[in-house]
């Protein structure tokens, strides 16, 4: 969304470092901005008052255009006095009472790392490619690879996912933080890594990077990362659980 020329105004939730894994806040809220000269308040809210959903992939909602810009810097307006403004919140925290869920962390010892060797990278000339099922717990997961990106060759880069077999049900939710990296096969030191976390579900089964890296950079010889026309992809499942 595209604020520009306007004031933007959210609520974030912070600390969220002390909350259980799967965590969930329902919030609906109010933002101010006071009128110094009128001696009152600027107040936006959603429409009919909607609760949001804060979680940890969610930390903050809000306004990207609360108030336009020349509304703002306009001093007769008394938003904006002696180079000072007043922004305030209401908000109030709905309790969760229409469904019961249960988080189950998946803690013992387990085989998390999968990796893909993949031949003939070069030629490739299909969208997409999957890797073979790889399972942690109960739960089965696939790597998925853009060789020429998710926006087909648009951006010159390659797309990198994990995705999540068993998300068939409406009800089925597996969170996972993950690691994807491609393996740097001269120095085995040197491997180009990224780390997501993400709720799977059947309407978001994949998640990842679209743009990993540039095709440039992974064709580069000195880097080691594609050797003999091949590309060695791991998958690593840092923490895992899933929700009934």
């Amino acid at each position: 969304m595209n604020g520009s020329g306007h004031i933007s105004i959210y609520l974030a939730i912070v600390d969220t470092e002390k909350y259980t894994l799967g965590w969930e806040i329902y919030v609906s809220f109010k933002l101010f901005l006071f009128d110094q000269i009128q001696d009152k308040f600027l107040t936006i809210q959603d429409f009919d008052g909607v609760v949001r959903r804060f979680h940890d992939i969610k930390t903050e909602w809000g306004f990207h255009k609360f108030l336009d810009l020349k509304s703002f810097e306009d001093f007769s307006q008394g938003y904006l006095v002696n180079d000072c403004c007043v922004f305030g919140a209401e908000l109030f925290v709905h309790e969760r009472n229409a469904k019961r869920e249960f988080l189950t962390m998946i803690r013992e010892p387990l085989n998390r790392t999968m990796t893909w060797k993949i031949e003939n990278f070069l030629s490739l000339d299909e969208v997409t490619y999957y890797s073979r099922i790889f399972q942690v717990g109960d739960v089965k997961w696939k790597l998925l690879v853009y060789p020429k990106g998710i926006y087909n060759g648009e951006i010159k880069a390659i797309s990198l996912y994990l995705f999540c077999c068993d998300c068939v049900l409406p009800e089925q939710k597996f969170f996972a933080e993950f690691k994807i990296r491609i393996k740097d096969q001269i120095n085995m030191e040197n491997h180009v890594e990224k780390t997501g976390k993400h709720w799977f579900t059947t309407s978001s089964n994949e998640w990842g990077f679209p743009h990993f890296m540039p095709l440039k950079d992974l064709q580069d010889a000195s880097k080691g990362l594609l050797m003999n026309d091949a590309l060695i992809v791991e998958g690593e499942i840092i923490v895992m659980s899933n929700v009934k």
